[in-house]
């Protein structure tokens, strides 16, 4: 898919697009990394990486990008609150992560996820989540994201806290909301690898 077409809210530099930058395979640079920055992430919105080898999950796909945090967060919005399935989201750990990435239930093994740890995943998925808990009370909507914090859960090999985890019921419109604040809080970051939520239920883990 062409840039503009999968990109159409965004604007790149075109340093970043020309023929020297296509043949070093590097992505396009959104125009606010210019002068570098604190904050970049490379968002590969459609493919999922299993035991190393590229799977797309999404046809066409979407080209590869380097966006700032501002950019990041207004790709991601539509993306994450758009999503209907259900959804685990882990707090990453500002300070060391360098990829967050959802993976589908079915993918925790091919994904690397130890297996006790995608039972405890994949068992909280299957319980019921209630209403949102930051929606209006009146009319809250369905949720369908669980958020776990790292106070609650520091480490994904945590496997007992993951199953005992009290965790946050939200909406996807909240649940976005809540992961995109999680990154806001990083001073800086360099992510390798961000992708889109994808199928019927899964999480995002950090690494």
């Amino acid at each position: 898919m062409r840039l503009e077409q999968a990109y159409p809210d965004l604007n790149f530099r075109w340093r970043s697009r020309n023929w020297w930058a296509r043949l070093a395979r590097l992505p396009p640079e959104c125009v606010h990394l210019e002068r570098g920055g604190p904050w970049m992430a490379t968002l590969i919105p459609d493919t999922l990486y299993l035991r190393g080898k590229a799977s797309h999950r999404r046809r066409p796909v979407r080209p590869e990008v380097s966006l700032c945090l501002s950019c990041l967060q207004q790709q991601l919005e539509k993306e994450l609150s758009g999503f209907s399935g259900r959804v685990i989201a882990f707090e990453p750990d500002g300070a060391e992560f360098t990829q967050y990435f959802f993976v589908g239930t079915s993918e925790f093994s091919a994904a690397g996820l130890q297996p006790e740890v995608a039972a405890a995943i994949s068992r909280r998925l299957e319980q019921p989540m209630g209403r949102c808990e930051s929606c209006d009370p009146s009319n809250a909507r369905a949720a369908t994201w669980l958020w776990i914090s790292r106070d609650e859960v520091p480490s994904l090999d945590d496997v007992a806290r993951i199953a005992m985890a009290r965790a946050q019921a939200l909406c996807s419109v909240h649940g976005a909301q809540k992961l995109l604040e999680s990154f806001a809080r990083t001073p800086e970051a360099n992510l390798f690898y961000v992708n889109v939520p994808y199928g019927e239920s899964g999480a995002y883990v950090w690494f």
